[in-house]
């Protein structure tokens, strides 16, 4: 893999919920040694998985300006755009919000986009998403990984259509999907709200032993997306900061 420059400030917080979400904890201890995102594995429930998001500019993520490739191809050159790399290690088929830390790191200085990735000969990589410019800052986003027989097949972001800003003047829905914040008032950019990146992150399809992931159809079964209310002792959720402020 290229190098990128990595980001020392993220975190993975897992979400047990009572006879539903940790399912995994009771069937055993990790059995997946690969820790590259960079690498190929193969998953059961309970293993570690390593995956990385990439930051950069849209087109960056393109060869020749059409064929979307993993940030691991060598054919991409996103270390010489000085782009940025965060490695997570959730644990499968749990429910974990990903948090990145944006004090000191603003994703549009490093061209606004994000890109999952994980796997070489397999590698997966989910769309470029819109994180932030000059004027907007996306800061809840849903990720679903998707296994097939243990292989990673798919990322793909969720979006709610801004149901969970909708009324909400102090949000901005951008392309009917994206509820956004100004970005001047965010801390660090003139402002005093905490932008930091929360990626809500669930499983589908099954594992190496053909046992199905569910952790996405439970929370599709909740009917939303944004789970940060029950991350209460992580972070409270920008729409309670900004009906503090107004």
């Amino acid at each position: 893999m290229q190098t990128l420059t990595f980001l020392l400030v993220s975190s993975v917080v897992a979400l047990t919920i009572a006879g539903g979400f940790n399912r995994a904890a009771a069937l055993g201890g990790n059995t997946n040694s690969v820790y590259s995102p960079c690498s190929d594995t193969r998953i059961q429930r309970s293993d570690g998985f390593t995956f990385g998001i990439a930051f950069s500019s849209r087109a960056s993520f393109f060869l020749n300006q059409t064929v979307l490739l993993s940030p691991c191809d060598r054919r991409l050159t996103l270390a010489a755009m000085n782009s940025q790399l965060s490695v997570f290690r959730p644990k499968i088929d749990e429910i974990s919000l990903l948090s990145i830390n944006t004090s000191a790191f603003f994703p549009d200085n490093y061209g606004g986009y994000m890109v999952a990735f994980a796997g070489r000969k397999y590698a997966a990589r989910s769309p470029p998403a819109f994180i932030a410019n000059s004027t907007y800052t996306v800061t809840s986003f849903t990720l679903v990984m998707e296994f097939q027989k243990g292989r990673l097949q798919n990322l793909f972001w969720k979006r709610d259509g801004c149901a969970s800003c909708k009324g909400n003047s102090n949000f901005v829905c951008l392309n009917k999907q994206d509820c956004a914040i100004r970005t001047p008032s965010c801390k660090g950019r003139g402002g005093t709200v905490d932008c930091s990146l929360g990626i809500q992150l669930a499983f589908s399809g099954t594992d190496k032993h053909l046992a199905v992931l569910n952790s996405w159809y439970e929370v599709e079964n909740m009917k939303q997306y944004s789970l940060y209310g029950l991350y209460s002792n992580l972070k409270t959720s920008l729409t309670s900061q900004f009906n503090n402020f107004f």
